[in-house]
């Protein structure tokens, strides 16, 4: 039997009026502490936006996005952020906001594999 590691994740939402609180899920944010692992997936579906939300800048969208897969990825790439630990990135990229892109509350979950579990949770939250 494999052993399964704890993990946490939370979906990236597109919110592009916040006093809406209407959302489009994007992207899906992977925490497994004890394989070292963060990483965020994301689909940046052009036409399903803009019919979603057809006065949104797409090019800010994907800024914001690219900024938060390079905080996940750690580094100096990543900026100030990027720098933290793995946990305090996830924690920060994570962190309640009022802003056109949020993540919904955290869920914890048990995977063998991190990279499987994630490009899994992507097929069902976001596309």
């Amino acid at each position: 039997m494999q052993d399964k590691h704890l993990f946490e994740y939370a979906v990236i939402r597109l919110v592009p009026r916040v006093e809406r609180e209407e959302f489009l899920n994007v992207g899906v944010i992977l925490y497994c502490s004890s394989s070292r692992f963060l990483k965020m997936t994301m689909t940046i579906d052009k036409e399903r936006i803009q019919a979603f939300a057809g006065d949104i800048d797409l090019q800010v969208v994907e800024q914001n996005l690219n900024a938060f897969s390079a905080i996940c990825a750690g580094g100096k790439q990543g900026g100030p952020i990027g720098q933290l630990s793995i946990a305090e990135r996830f924690r920060w990229i994570t962190a309640m906001r009022s802003t056109i892109l949020q993540t919904s509350r955290v869920h914890p979950g048990f995977c063998a594999d991190p990279h499987m579990t994630i490009e899994r949770l992507h097929q069902e939250l976001v596309l």
